[in-house]
């Protein structure tokens, strides 16, 4: 039995990252896990940004209400949920995915915790586990499901490389031209058939 795995921003959603920084002017906050590898680096990095301006989960939240998914996301969603069992698999937190999936008709996402004090500032964050998408599909795969996972930035590569089938979607040019074995695509059509040509 085959289950599909994506990523949530830059896949299905816009990055909030860069949302959020575009909101507030504050041009550091643009950094994604498509320019920075390490994870653990880019959080830290966020939030000694959202310490220096006194920004905190409040201000976050406000942005993401207004987000809504890439346009054709919900409709190529729900047409993979008609195929086979879909997982959203993403570094963000509970505390920025809720109104999303809302918008996206409620799919099953996991993903990590913010840690927030009582004045709203967040003063970190929990992973839910080491190298989570990676580590996702490992245990899917040992609960017997074939994983098929598609993703556009560095933090996404376990999970593809580890797959039945694996592909690159609305990724960078450099990191399609350091991947050039996964094939890579920009409409939902062309991984919604990439997809269905595998299940």
């Amino acid at each position: 039995m085959e289950i599909v795995c994506l990523d949530l921003e830059g896949v299905l959603v816009p990055e909030i990252w860069i949302a959020f920084s575009e909101a507030t002017g504050i041009p550091e906050l643009k950094r994604t896990t498509r320019d920075e590898p390490d994870y653990d680096k880019l959080m830290k990095f966020r939030l000694d940004i959202l310490k220096q301006h006194g920004l905190g989960l409040k201000e976050i939240q406000d942005t993401i209400a207004t987000i809504d998914p890439l346009p054709g996301a919900r409709e190529f969603l729900d047409q993979l949920r008609e195929l086979t069992q879909v997982i959203i698999v993403s570094d963000t937190f509970t505390q920025f995915a809720k109104p999303l999936m809302k918008k996206l008709g409620w799919p099953t996402i996991f993903c990590n915790t913010l840690e927030v004090a009582e004045d709203g500032t967040i003063t970190g964050f929990r992973m839910r586990c080491e190298k989570s998408k990676y580590t996702t599909v490992r245990a899917l795969q040992s609960m017997g499901f074939d994983t098929i996972a598609s993703g556009d930035s560095h933090n996404d590569l376990g999970m593809i490389q580890a797959s039945k089938a694996g592909f690159l979607f609305k990724s960078t040019d450099a990191i399609k031209a350091e991947y050039p074995e996964l094939p890579a695509y920009e409409t939902y059509d062309e991984l919604l058939a990439a997809i269905q040509a595998v299940l």
